[in-house]
């Protein structure tokens, strides 16, 4: 399959808060089945305002991307709900990569949260992921501190998984 022409691809784009239909397209044809629950729990939180989940669809392709939001959670040094959200789970399929999606889909969810008074974003990155590093930094972000990385989920079997993934702390003031 030809890829399209970079203006027809961004003409096809629509960058769009998730819908509950959107979850399951979210698993990326299986590959992302693990994170279900992880999906469902943000979508409940989204519902409640203390969240929200962002897609990238591109027109008769489906979604491309994705990126969730934590406006409120258990560390406010992350996400304190009024001027400091968290980003995580920000992946974009690897055909659609170094083509200004994740920049495009960066700028939107930084906009919508700074319309709605925030001035911080915040995000933890793999240390041994240096071209996502490399992103976050020409997208204005900088290292803050140390991560240890340690965080669970349950798959969709309800199987609780620890994983251990030292990170950066990078944080950029959005205006």
């Amino acid at each position: 399959m030809q890829p399209l022409p970079i203006n027809t691809l961004f003409a096809q784009l629509n960058i769009r808060c998730a819908e509950d239909a959107d979850l399951i397209a979210m698993e990326g044809d299986g590959e992302y089945s693990h994170f279900r629950r992880l999906f469902a729990d943000t979508y409940q939180q989204a519902e409640l305002g203390l969240a929200k989940i962002w897609v990238a669809e591109l027109d008769h392709t489906g979604l491309i991307g994705q990126l969730m939001v934590s406006l409120k959670g258990n560390r406010p040094e992350l996400a304190d709900g009024k001027t400091r959200a968290y980003v995580f789970g920000f992946r974009v399929r690897p055909a659609y990569r170094n083509l200004g999606i994740g920049g495009m889909i960066m700028q939107t969810v930084e906009n919508d949260l700074w319309q709605n008074g925030y001035q911080f974003v915040t995000l933890n990155v793999a240390r041994t992921n240096h071209a996502a590093r490399r992103f976050y930094e020409r997208s204005g972000y900088f290292v803050v501190g140390d991560e240890p990385g340690n965080w669970s989920y349950l798959d969709q079997y309800g199987q609780r998984h620890d994983v251990h993934e030292p990170a950066w702390r990078m944080e950029k003031r959005i205006s």
